[in-house]
């Protein structure tokens, strides 16, 4: 009889034992799993991330290079679905936080993708109050370094006739989503830019202004 009970008792054990094992098999797999699909999402992240890079770099130096032969009668610039504007309307540099994008002339879910975008306003270094928005990956791409400016920054603007014009920030602040008061247009004949961006974090718009830096003589 105990021997009986010995063995039932050992047989318990080892279906018990079978048991773990599988449920043990089974997380490993599942785990496995898991953490392969999250490898795939993070390369397909990374490599999407440094296909907008690459073609936002492609578009600067093409308009590098169309800004140089502009003015030969033989070179015609490549617009964007063979509009009368051209796709990329100026370049963007902010030295202090080593930013630098071509504009793109009007703004879309897929043309932010790819580099700053003209929100509202006129074009590039003409009178009025030019906006420009972009995404804020809160890393170094486009705009996620914008909150690092301050009051005196400067921001330069490049246009097809090889001129620059350097702009003073003058403001920085934040508002609300449905806020465009940023993009009134009243500049009492100066020139100036708005640079808008996410805050990720509240969920409310960045805005940093600036207007034309005038020369001290």
């Amino acid at each position: 009889m105990n021997q009986i009970l010995f063995t039932n008792n050992n047989f318990l054990k080892n279906s018990k034992h079978k048991k773990v094992i599988k449920m043990l098999k089974f997380q490993f797999f599942i785990s496995l799993i898991i953490m392969v699909c999250f490898i795939l999402y993070v390369l397909y992240f990374y490599n999407n991330r440094n296909k907008s890079e690459k073609l936002s770099k492609i578009l600067l130096n093409n308009f590098n290079i169309e800004r140089i032969y502009s003015k030969n009668q033989n070179y015609t610039i490549v617009n964007l679905n063979k509009n009368s504007n051209p796709f990329v309307i100026g370049i963007l540099e902010i030295p202090k936080i080593n930013l630098k994008y071509p504009i793109l002339s009007n703004t879309t879910n897929d043309a932010l993708k790819i580099s700053p975008c003209r929100f509202y306003g006129p074009y590039p270094n003409e009178v009025g109050n030019l906006c420009i928005a972009a995404h804020n990956y809160d890393d170094n791409r486009f705009f996620g370094n914008l909150n690092k400016l301050s009051v005196g920054d400067f921001v330069n603007i490049n246009c097809m006739d090889n001129s620059c014009i350097v702009y003073t920030i003058y403001n920085k602040f934040e508002i609300s989503e449905s806020n465009i008061e940023c993009t009134n247009q009243n500049t009492m004949g100066k020139k100036e830019i708005t640079l808008i961006t996410c805050n990720n974090i509240n969920k409310n718009r960045l805005v940093v202004k600036a207007k034309e830096k005038q020369e001290k003589f």
